[in-house]
């Protein structure tokens, strides 16, 4: 049983949601996203809230139900406050740069990276060694900030690298003399 399932997602004030051919709409302040509905799954708006439940009781619908409830949720607090992924540089000479939809890093490579900011993803550069990612599509944001931390990944030894604000670093004690 899915307890994150049970709890119908509430819609906030200014926001709609709308269900047709299949699709979720959702539309709020800071635009509009849709999610393609799943046949296992139950979906129902009422008082106020997206109601999310199995449409039957086979493991497969038992098993796509907390998850769809999440993508339901995700959709609604998209569309009310987005979402905001913040990259921390550490190194000697590593800096990035945001240059309108391109985003420039100088990462300790022969050449800089230069990184296409995919549609419906904003980034900003406070400083030389901060990247704030924000949207309203989590999995883009997300995904977009996993890809700019793919191209240098911190190391253990002294933790250079791209690394999320808040992420732990296993850091290792080095050579014994």
């Amino acid at each position: 049983m899915s307890r994150i399932g049970k709890k119908p997602v509430a819609i906030p004030n200014g926001v709609t949601a709308q269900i047709e051919n299949g699709q979720l709409n959702v539309k709020g302040p800071k635009g509009t996203l849709s999610l393609g509905l799943s046949e296992l799954i139950d979906y129902k708006l009422e008082d106020g809230a997206i109601a999310v439940n199995p449409a039957n009781d086979t493991k497969a619908a038992r098993s796509h139900w907390g998850m769809q409830r999440t993508l339901v949720s995700n959709l609604v607090e998209g569309v009310t406050d987005g979402f905001t992924k913040v990259l921390i540089i550490k190194g000697v000479g590593y800096r990035a740069q945001a240059q309108g939809k391109k985003l420039k890093l100088q990462l300790g490579y022969s050449h800089d990276v230069d990184l296409d900011v995919p549609e419906g993803v904003e980034v900003k550069t406070p400083d030389q060694t901060t990247v704030e990612i924000s949207g309203i599509d989590k999995q883009k944001v997300g995904q977009f900030a996993a890809e700019v931390r793919r191209w240098r990944k911190p190391e253990p030894y002294k933790g250079k690298g791209i690394a999320y604000r808040g992420e732990y670093i296993f850091r290792k004690e080095g050579k014994k003399k």
